[in-house]
């Protein structure tokens, strides 16, 4: 199932893509509006989510909004990707020892298809496609070999990052939570739907040229392994956001950043892309 939040009419609900067209979910009792919420109950609802099929809406007529509008927690880690490890050690960063996680404040994120603002405070945008796990159970000390079985499913995203702010800073979070620089999307694919999220293509192009196009099966630790780690510290909560690396070609490492106007598309085999274009901030 691929759930979506959209708008029609002035109305933002939650809904499901069904070919070209979005089925409105909200008339399912227990639905309501909060994406974390619905998540936390997914296994309850499924049978009714997936026996509506109205009211819908044609794809076309509907804006697609942030699938996940509340969750508590978007984590990423850095360098989780061999080919962007060595790009990062050529450039004179050295390879961490261990994962090396850090915040995306939930303000920064959009929608799938909503602008990147370029802020007159920044100096360097640059652009990260990700494979994003969405959490759907509360869980702690989750092993390993237990962990995909608190993932609700996957969405593309990109970890957009004001470089110069992310190295002003012994954390990365400054420069990676301006507002706008977390577009997800275009919707929230199930897990049942991916037969192994470790074997998907991911591409990025900006205005058309490619610049990252690699497997997640690149990933030094996997996504079961980084639910491990993370939930050895914390406990994980429905519709938590982990940004799980970015694969070699980011545009620091090209010198290539991103400019005004510039469109960046993101797209992961089977969970659809998001396109956004890269706007002045007011």
């Amino acid at each position: 199932m691929k759930i979506v939040r959209f708008t029609e009419n002035g109305r933002t609900r939650i809904g499901k893509l069904q070919g070209d067209h979005v089925v409105d979910l909200s008339p399912v009792p227990g639905v309501g509006d909060s994406m974390r919420q619905l998540l936390g109950r997914l296994g309850e609802l499924r049978p009714a989510l997936e026996a509506a099929v109205t009211p819908a809406y044609s794809l076309a007529a509907v804006r697609l909004e942030n699938p996940i509008n509340d969750p508590q927690k978007y984590l990423a880690i850095g360098l989780n990707y061999k080919a962007h490890a060595e790009e990062a050690r050529v450039a004179g960063i050295p390879i961490p020892t261990s994962q090396l996680w850090f915040n995306k404040q939930v303000s920064c994120l959009s929608g799938p298809y909503d602008p990147i603002q370029f802020p007159s405070a920044v100096k360097q945008l640059d652009y990260e496609i990700e494979l994003g796990v969405v959490i759907g159970q509360r869980c702690r000390n989750v092993k390993a070999s237990d962990a995909r079985a608190v993932i609700a499913g996957y969405l593309v995203t990109n970890d957009v990052s004001a470089r110069d702010w992310q190295q002003r800073s012994p954390t990365f979070t400054l420069g990676k939570s301006f507002d706008s620089h977390g577009p997800v999307g275009p919707w929230l694919t199930t897990d049942d739907e991916i037969k192994d999220p470790l074997a998907l293509n991911m591409r990025l192009t900006v205005n058309g040229e490619e610049r990252q196009n690699m497997s997640t099966g690149d990933m030094i630790y996997d996504i079961y392994q980084q639910i491990a780690y993370l939930s050895t510290v914390m406990t994980l909560e429905p519709g938590d956001i982990l940004a799980t690396g970015t694969p070699s070609g980011v545009g620091v490492a090209l010198g290539k950043l991103l400019q005004v106007g510039d469109v960046v598309r993101a797209e992961i085999e089977q969970l659809g892309h998001i396109e956004n274009r890269v706007v002045q901030a007011p």
